[in-house]
């Protein structure tokens, strides 16, 4: 904006408006301004304005006259139609955007070597350990996941932190920035913060060392008694009811409210944190904790719903409305073994991905864990055939709050894919090599400390056959539909699979990413996470190529025919019948024990019905 220096009659009259300056010459305004509508307030160093023509909404339908009133500004460029009233204390080298509401506040300020709490280095997984996650703006899922499970290869981490500063230091600004159409209402201290357009404050009692970033869409809403300390918090997220976070990262369309305190933890992709606390937490897409006694401390989590202490029923509710969701990628400790959590009947632990409780049981996936005396049980696959499972799978894609093109995280919803359906042949083999060393006449089977009893290996290796075939005719009828039903060309997809917090994705790939960092391939940030949408783009690419030499693996072939096709399709078609009839069984037991009003079950039943439209 080009601006020009006040005019002698425009000086008299802000004076006369009750207005000083420590030297009237350091104010600049816009070619159009009009003194008229500033009152009371002293100007310091070196401050611009823009002009004050129109009114602005303060809140729903009550519109007031943009101006400056009974406020200190000092170092301040503030843009057009802005209204700032009430600032107790000062507002101190900042720019403002346009049609700004800032009312009733007390500091506002930029101090010397602000870096709004971009390059923080945290530690997670570990509350006492090394920091192995830096915090910045573009920061996704996908990026932290694999910053920290990298970050004891000196070469690998040298690498991402100077691609990681030199993309700070790009995008630095001079001083805080507010944007346009933000409002600041009621809100105490805000110091070395930037905050982008169309965001709210209201109410909040500290924001400072921050960055609270929008998208094209979607804004960041901070409220009542918030406390928020070198922290970023991106678009279409909310922090609200006097949440107490320090040194956090919290990615899109997140909730945090309710007195819920954060440190040393990074939140993404709709992770809702209520009341409780998290220290140290990875928490990938869709965590969640509603209660007052959850911790969630050293842990890595996605899709999962944190219990209380004393309340862990939401882990076995199945049908009813109020049902979150169980895990389905597990929740994983620093050390790397997995979490036993206690639930409705006995204590078992339900997840879709893995098994948990104890490294060996990570091949088993899909299982129930149950304590019994002195000894655990181990239930394999049973969770595949669970009411629960099915819900799981139709609600998370619906769940998924962000904006079109603001959804920086990457989440993939397949519950049957390389990854998983990679575990579950590895938990078939297990069982099936267990059955063949002991015998079919046993009445039950030892895997480490853990008693599967022979009716349930025998029901796992069936609920297992069972996802495998649904897997395979699912891809297949993919792969016809849209016309690569043929062998792969290329082999990239063959061998383990991994979850970098959301993205799945052949581990060769993983190992090509770290090489092109290492050498220079990939010279900037975003450069890396191109690679990580490039990656997602070839998912079903990828995802051929491993499930076509499967089938060969499963069904002993040398190619796939179309007879072989056919074959499949069948094999699918009668798995799929039989899983939504073993669901069934799985709601009518839940049904029978009066736990689930008519009208949930009879809807949850008629879906059911309909799952045959989709065999075709």
């Amino acid at each position: 904006m080009d601006y020009r220096l006040l005019t002698e009659e425009e000086i008299i009259i802000l004076e006369n408006n009750g207005c000083t300056a420590e030297d009237w010459t350091a104010i600049n305004v816009a070619e159009d301004f009009q003194p008229n509508y500033i009152k009371s307030t002293s100007f310091y160093g070196e401050v611009n304005l823009g002009v004050f023509e129109k009114n602005i909404e303060v809140s729903k339908d009550f519109v007031k006259h943009t101006g400056i009133t009974r406020s200190t500004l000092r170092n301040v460029t503030i843009g057009d139609n802005c209204l700032i009233e009430n600032v107790a204390g000062y507002i101190n080298n900042y720019t403002i955007g346009d049609d700004c509401f800032i009312s009733n506040v007390s500091i506002i300020e930029t101090t010397e070597g602000a870096t709004y709490g971009e390059g923080n280095l945290i530690s997670v997984l570990n509350e006492a350990g090394d920091g192995n996650a830096i915090l910045f703006g573009n920061l996704n899922s996908q990026f932290a996941a694999f910053m920290v499970k990298h970050f004891t290869d000196k070469n690998i981490k040298d690498e991402i932190r100077r691609l990681i500063n030199e993309d700070i230091e790009r995008n630095m600004p001079e001083r805080g920035i507010i944007g346009n159409n933000v409002k600041i209402i009621g809100t105490k201290e805000i110091t070395n913060t930037v905050i982008n357009d169309n965001c709210e404050i209201n109410g909040a009692s500290r924001i400072s060392d921050c960055s609270i970033l929008n998208g094209p869409s979607d804004s960041v809403y901070i409220g009542t008694g918030v406390i928020c300390e070198n922290s970023i918090i991106c678009n279409g997220s909310s922090i609200i009811n006097s949440v107490k976070m320090q040194d956090c990262f919290v990615g899109e369309a997140c909730h945090i409210a309710n007195g819920f305190t954060a440190s040393q933890s990074v939140f993404f992709a709709n992770s809702y944190m209520s009341n409780g606390e998290a220290c140290a937490a990875f928490c990938g897409p869709f965590s969640a904790s509603h209660h007052k006694s959850s911790l969630l401390i050293g842990g890595q989590f996605s899709f999962y719903n944190a219990g209380s202490n004393t309340n862990f029923s939401n882990h076995a509710y199945k049908m009813g409305p109020i049902h979150y969701g169980t895990l389905e990628r597990g929740t994983k400790t620093a050390s790397g073994s997995y979490v036993l959590m206690p639930a409705k009947i006995g204590a078992f632990s339900v997840c879709m991905g893995k098994l948990m409780h104890h490294p060996d049981t990570r091949d088993v996936p899909f299982s129930y864990l149950i304590s019994y005396n002195d000894d655990m049980y181990l239930v394999p696959g049973r969770n595949i055939t669970t009411v629960g499972l099915y819900r799981d799978i139709k609600k998370w894609p619906k769940r998924d709050m962000r904006q079109q093109g603001c959804q920086k995280s990457i989440v993939n919803f397949d519950w049957l894919s390389p990854f998983t359906v990679g575990e579950i042949l590895r938990g078939k083999k297990i069982l099936e090599n267990l059955r063949a060393a002991s015998g079919d006449l046993q009445s039950q089977y030892n895997y480490h400390e853990y008693v599967i009893n022979a009716s349930s290996l025998k029901k796992g290796i069936k609920y297992y056959d069972i996802a495998l075939r649904l897997y395979m005719g699912a891809v297949l009828k993919r792969a016809k539909k849209h016309d690569y039903f043929r062998k792969p060309t290329s082999t990239t997809g063959e061998g383990n699979w991994i979850d970098l917090s959301g993205l799945l994705l052949p581990e060769s790939e993983e190992t090509r990413l770290i090489d092109d960092i290492k050498n220079g391939t990939l010279e900037t940030i975003q450069a890396v996470i191109d690679r990580f949408e490039e990656i997602n783009d070839h998912y079903r690419e990828y995802q051929w190529a491993w499930t076509y030499q499967m089938i060969l693996d499963y069904y002993g072939l040398d190619e796939i025919t179309e007879e072989d096709a056919q074959r499949i399709r069948e094999d699918y078609i009668v798995a799929r019948r039989i899983w939504i009839g073993e669901i069934r069984k799985d709601a009518e037991k839940e049904y029978a024990m009066g736990d689930v009003e008519d009208e949930v079950f009879n809807d949850f039943i008629d879906k059911l019905d309909h799952e045959i439209d989709y065999e075709n």
